[in-house]
């Protein structure tokens, strides 16, 4: 897919398995290994990836009350789920791709596994 202002770039955390990447859709995705900024702290990849990506994708449920989000020039997509297990996880991407249309920067959007 070319890179287009369009097109959201959107930088999958380590935490959250390779594979999901085949998930998302009408965007560039990348994964924190592939930057080369794997071990980075979640402050210091907020840093790297202003002016890079649009959107971090994450399950790190603390990311909101440890970073000052509001002053991020990225918007944030967490993950909630019992496991980070691509079967898990999976089910969750067709809000997150939908997420990634409206979301802005500086805000959090919480995407979790219901459970029936």
């Amino acid at each position: 897919m070319p890179n287009s202002p369009d097109v959201p770039r959107v930088l999958l955390d380590e935490c959250l398995p390779r594979k999901l990447k085949r998930e998302f859709i009408h965007c560039v995705v990348s994964t924190v290994p592939e930057m080369g900024w794997a071990g980075k702290k979640n402050g210091e990849l907020m840093k790297v990836a202003r002016g890079q990506f649009q959107v971090f994708v994450t399950a790190d449920q603390n990311l909101r009350y440890q970073q000052n989000l509001a002053y991020a020039d990225v918007g944030v997509v967490v993950l909630v789920a019992t496991n980070n297990r691509i079967e898990t996880l999976a089910p969750l991407m067709p809000q997150v791709n939908e997420a990634l249309q409206t979301i802005a920067a500086g805000q959090v959007i919480e995407i979790e596994v219901l459970i029936e």
